[in-house]
């Protein structure tokens, strides 16, 4: 069928008339994020831009009138002096024990949640716990409740089973990247536990019954179908609690004040700031905790995008 010169003109016309109200829909329905996103890019953005300028500048803040282009001296600092490299060294023996120890215990506290047995839900809520509360004061609890060699948990049940000739050590003193990793591993537990919980209910019941039916052990059952199938939530796990522990400054200001060798790269940068008042270096120095963190956030938000087409595709 041949349309006539004024309909075929009007099926022209209205091709845009049809779009036109498409685009107006689309920026309706946008339209209330934009406050939020202004809001967001003055919030997080700009402050960046800024931290980004005064990486490229000499400048100490004692001394506000004499500043001068550095170019990339202060990122060369930042790898080549002797404290910030080890502080990074200390980022990243802090970020793989913490992350790799609560992953390992939460993936045991999923693997016993996912069973079904009394109180399943009050035992859930208190493993959680630890994580809801606010990271400073955690360290703080951890600090004078438990690590106090006068009045800690810790000592007082040595003294309880060994009398008073039992060994009270000082946590802190004598073993203080430890007592850090400690408090870390204990408030992050609870973060991997629900991630990887989360997957174990994802499974599909059937596959795990047919396995067991024909004769598939517990240890086979997780080796050959759990395992694999946790393997995205593991890295996601692995992902998200890395961006987090290598921003991580509470624990170590709390704890040890970044002293006896548990100085990690963000209380370097605040240690340059506040202390030394080296706007720029500690500018470079931030610049390179963003660069490495936004790394780490792509990878996760891929792994994410990944499960989430696993999900849609089942």
């Amino acid at each position: 069928m041949t349309l006539t010169t004024p309909a075929r003109a009007a099926a022209v016309s209205g091709r845009p008339a049809a779009r036109r109200p498409n685009r107006m829909r689309a920026w309706a329905t946008r339209a209330p994020l934009l406050p939020a996103l202004v809001f967001m890019i003055v919030v997080t953005q700009l402050p960046f831009v800024a931290t980004l300028v005064l990486s490229f500048l000499d400048w100490n803040a004692l001394y506000p009138d004499d500043r001068r282009f550095a170019g990339f001296a202060n990122y060369g600092e930042v790898l080549s002096s002797p404290d910030l490299r080890g502080s990074v060294w200390t980022t990243i023996l802090l970020t793989v024990t913490v992350v790799l120890v609560s992953l390992l215990l939460g993936l045991l506290l999923a693997l016993l949640l996912d069973r079904r047995f009394r109180g399943r839900a009050a035992v859930r809520t208190l493993l959680i716990a630890p994580f809801l509360l606010v990271p400073i004061a955690a360290a703080l609890m951890w600090k004078h409740l438990l690590f106090n060699p006068e009045y800690g948990l810790f000592n007082g049940i040595l003294h309880a089973i060994g009398g008073d000739g039992a060994v009270q050590p000082d946590w802190i003193s004598e073993m203080p990247l430890l007592a850090v990793e400690a408090a870390l591993i204990w408030q992050w537990t609870p973060f991997m536990m629900l991630i990887l919980l989360a997957g174990l209910q994802s499974r599909d019941p059937q596959l795990v019954e047919a396995a067991r039916m024909d004769g598939a052990s517990d240890w086979q059952v997780f080796a050959h179908i759990t395992l694999p199938h946790l393997r995205r939530y593991l890295e996601l796990g692995v992902l998200l609690g890395s961006v987090y522990i290598v921003q991580n400054f509470d624990a170590v200001f709390t704890l040890t004040s970044g002293g006896l060798g548990t100085a990690n790269l963000p209380y370097t940068i605040y240690q340059t700031f506040y202390q030394a008042h080296e706007n720029g270096l500690a500018s470079a120095a931030g610049v390179i905790v963003v660069i490495g963190s936004i790394i780490l956030a792509t990878f996760a938000l891929r792994v994410v995008s990944s499960l989430f087409r696993e999900e849609v595709s089942r």
